[in-house]
């Protein structure tokens, strides 16, 4: 795990829920440039996931690893599940299922730092 990374991937899912709620309030659904900044987002998951993976295979692992594998897999499902579901519903409702996945991905990418240090 590498706390500068999961700060900015959730800073960055801050980022596009705001955009998300922006385009809720005005009765908006989902874009493909929101759709493409949580791409963006999915993949600083992915170099997250391999960093934490070589840290803990060379010893320095999470404080309690079933718990940090369990919040870090589950947040690489979370963007690409909403992202299915904001591009089959095409009314201002995806832009509200955008907000709850992005604002869960900022959470769990806060909870992981906490896990891997044991807070």
């Amino acid at each position: 795990m590498w706390s500068p990374l999961a700060v900015l991937v959730a800073a960055l899912s801050v980022a596009v829920a705001a955009w998300a709620g922006w385009r809720a309030v005005r009765d908006r659904p989902v874009i493909l440039r929101q759709l493409l900044a949580g791409g963006v987002v999915e993949a600083l998951l992915l170099v997250q996931v391999v960093i934490a993976a070589v840290r803990s295979a060379t010893g320095d692992g999470p404080a309690d690893a079933a718990t940090f594998w369990g919040y870090l897999v589950t947040t690489l499902f979370v963007l690409p599940v909403a992202a299915v579901w904001a591009f089959a519903e095409r009314t201002r409702w995806s832009s509200v299922v955008l907000v709850v996945a992005s604002l869960t991905v900022a959470f769990l990418a806060y909870r992981c730092v906490q896990v891997w240090t044991g807070a």
